[in-house]
């Protein structure tokens, strides 16, 4: 027992080199499924789920995933520390490799339940979180944050904060490199606009290694996530792995040392169809699965076609998964033809 608990801590420490993040409406077990075939080795993240949809709704429904997903991290949002305790039991006995909380996320929605970035301003509630979620498991507890909010210094707030994790027993940090105005930006602005600052993550890491400290925001290609791996821990993509799935191909091989060809887009296609079948036998519908598929082909001749193929065809009554054998084919006959 005590061995295979230090397999799998170490299987997730390593996993930690390359994750991709937690992005609402986007990272659901569908998008999951396509991620994993990209790439075996990267930390995979849930969409946020509030410890109160859990604890209070339906928590087989939020903390549904298939084993061939793993490691995936779930991602917690919540400030209420006995009902993270809970959620984080129910994740545990779900066996997610880690649990993460939400102390990042700059929406609207979030800040009125009172979590998210919001919650930088209380690192003492934050920690009491952090403890109480230990407490709850043997699985590793992180914690997803900015470097700052609004008129805070970057400086000595993120530190204080830093140090309130450490002392709490938060296992690493994922540091968006950014601040986050909750007053005036919206949730978009606030991916963009607020400057980068990656050399603050750096002092952070530096001050408090060992401890693992994860670099996101603003890290568009693979050449400049492996740029800033001398510098941290681990790196972890969003919106970029999201729109360019096809790049997570390169991922095992850039980040883990695995020497395997990477999966091609025909061998991607033809497992998604499998998947898509086993679905529908469950009642999900073809759309759901195939909105997360329309950047697969980015690149290529054809990549519009097929977009459109799957973004239109997915969507009508009976849509099976014929549809992306179409769109396959509209990619295969160009780059034969050329």
């Amino acid at each position: 027992m005590q061995q295979s608990l230090h397999d799998d801590s170490a299987a997730v420490k390593r996993a930690r080199r390359f994750s991709v993040a937690p992005m609402m409406d986007w990272t659901d077990r569908h998008c999951r499924f396509l991620h994993r075939l990209l790439t075996r080795e990267a930390l995979l993240f849930t969409e946020m789920v509030t410890s109160a949809a859990i604890v209070h709704g339906d928590a087989p429904r939020h903390l549904r995933f298939d084993p061939v997903e793993q490691p995936v991290a779930l991602q917690l949002g919540g400030s209420d520390p006995a009902e993270l305790a809970a959620a984080t039991r129910l994740a545990h006995a779900a066996g997610y490799a880690e649990i993460n909380l939400n102390v990042g996320c700059p929406s609207d929605r979030v800040q009125s339940g009172r979590f998210g970035a919001c919650l930088m301003a209380e690192p003492e509630l934050v920690a009491e979180c952090v403890r109480a979620m230990r407490d709850a498991t043997y699985r590793p507890v992180t914690v997803k944050c900015r470097i700052g909010i609004d008129d805070q210094d970057t400086e000595q707030s993120l530190d204080r904060f830093a140090d309130a994790m450490v002392g709490a027993g938060a296992d690493a940090l994922y540091v968006h490199a950014r601040k986050a105005w909750l007053q005036g930006l919206s949730p978009k602005e606030n991916r963009t606009i607020p400057p980068l600052d990656y050399d603050r993550v750096h002092r952070l890491r530096a001050r408090l290694a060992p401890l693992p400290v994860m670099l996101n925001g603003g890290l568009e290609t693979l050449e400049a996530a492996e740029a800033e791996m001398a510098r941290v821990d681990g790196v972890m993509l969003g919106r970029t792995a999201y729109h360019q799935p096809m790049l997570l191909a390169e991922v095992d091989h850039r980040f883990f040392g695995a020497t395997e060809a990477p999966v091609t887009l025909e061998a991607v296609m033809q497992a998604m169809a499998l998947y898509a079948d086993r679905e529908a036998e469950q009642g999900t519908r073809l759309n759901n699965i195939a909105r997360h598929m329309l950047g697969l082909a980015n690149g290529r001749p054809g990549a519009r076609q097929f977009r459109q193929i799957l973004s239109v065809d997915a969507c009508r009554p009976g849509a099976d998964s014929s549809v992306m054998f179409r769109a396959l084919d509209a990619v295969t006959r160009l780059a034969e033809a050329s």
